[in-house]
């Protein structure tokens, strides 16, 4: 089973200028319930469908299934996507240990929300909390994708 161990912070600071690299994703849900979504992504040309499942306690672990599939087919699959795409800029930047922090800024209906995340190789991996990074909100389902296509930025 794969598991997928993240934290997740709001962004507070500058870090476009520190990025490895960026990307736009466009991304929807067939399935949007905190215990298990599913999503269609395309980046780039790539499409993915990933599978999540409910997080712990902590909200730092929960299982995920990811595998790759055609554009046409992820295209396909929008079409019967619940209501409420999800358009962001993810950014690539470095962290001291060599982990890497993903951050996203939102469009559209999220706008004004940018959020880092960093995949850990275990809940007890410490790592650098750079300057730029503000609150933690891991385990806080609000800032899921899935729940922000329900419950948009925009209306907190």
């Amino acid at each position: 089973m794969a598991t997928e161990i993240e934290r997740k912070f709001l962004v507070a600071g500058e870090y476009k200028h520190l990025a490895a690299s960026n990307t736009r994703i466009k991304q929807g849900y067939l399935s949007s319930k905190p215990e298990r979504s599913i999503r269609i992504r395309i980046v780039d040309d790539k499409g993915t469908i990933t599978i999540k499942g409910k997080g712990n306690p902590s909200g730092m672990s929960r299982y995920e299934w990811e595998k790759e599939i055609t554009i046409n087919e992820a295209n396909e699959l929008f079409n019967i996507c619940e209501p409420g795409i999800i358009d962001k800029t993810r950014y690539i930047i470095p962290e001291k240990s060599g982990l890497l922090f993903e951050v996203d800024e939102f469009f559209g209906e999220n706008e004004g929300l940018t959020i880092a995340e960093i995949e850990l190789p275990s809940e007890e991996t410490s790592f650098t909390i750079p300057d730029w990074l503000g609150r933690e909100v891991t385990g806080d389902v609000r800032y899921y994708n899935s729940m922000l296509k329900n419950k948009p930025f925009k209306n907190w």
